[in-house]
């Protein structure tokens, strides 16, 4: 008589069926590296909130100094948001040629929105040369300090997604689009994006807001 044998029951925490677990580790990194990094983006929110709210309630204290109308030189602003914007196009561009695995068109794409960031920043450096050379620094008044403080730290971001992007693009061309560098590019994907809307507000409520009204 021959006695019935049942599979093993699957011990706590661990797939007997699964023939990959460790595809399961990988998801499982993936999640937590973009959970963080959507935290992080909370976080860098909070702080630009701080820094619009500084702007709202100084914005408007001149010290019998030159006035937004007075400094902004709305045309050339209105250009470095066009390279912003168009930054943003192109890299989503950039994130649909990864996902069809052409890293040759992804890489294009990605220096096109590198020198679109590249733009916006040499845009924002004259703007910055200008506005000092008419003795608007940062000390002149308190709408000045906030004006710096807020469209400073934007720039700053920019800067840092420029020089990842820079790093990132090495990265590809040594190892190609494995999985950790495809991470990284959606990464910075959302880093860039939100740069691109946190400058949209920058624009309407700094640079429309102050020459309009």
């Amino acid at each position: 008589m021959t006695t019935a044998t049942h599979p093993p029951e699957p011990s706590e925490g661990f797939d007997f069926y699964d023939t990959d677990p460790a595809s399961h580790a990988d998801g499982h990194h993936e999640t937590g590296t973009m959970l963080g990094f959507w935290i992080y983006l909370m976080s860098d929110s909070l702080i630009f909130g701080i820094l619009f709210a500084i702007y709202a309630v100084l914005g408007t204290n001149y010290a019998a100094g030159p006035a937004p109308s007075d400094l902004f030189e709305i045309e050339k602003i209105l250009l470095a948001t066009f390279f912003l914007l168009f930054s943003s196009i192109t890299y989503g561009f950039a994130v649909i040629n990864m996902q069809l695995g052409k890293q040759g068109v992804m890489t294009i794409w990605l220096l096109v929105t590198g020198a679109f960031g590249i733009g916006f920043l040499t845009m924002e450096v004259l703007e910055f040369h200008h506005l000092w050379h008419l003795g608007a620094g940062p000390g002149a008044s308190a709408f000045l300090s906030s004006f710096w403080f807020l469209v400073g730290t934007h720039g700053l971001h920019v800067l840092s997604g420029t020089i990842w992007l820079a790093v990132l693009l090495v990265q590809v061309q040594k190892h190609g689009l494995n999985h950790d560098n495809k991470r990284r590019i959606l990464c910075l994907s959302l880093f860039w994006h939100f740069l691109d809307l946190i400058w949209i507000g920058v624009f309407s409520f700094v640079y429309l807001t102050g020459v309009l009204l």
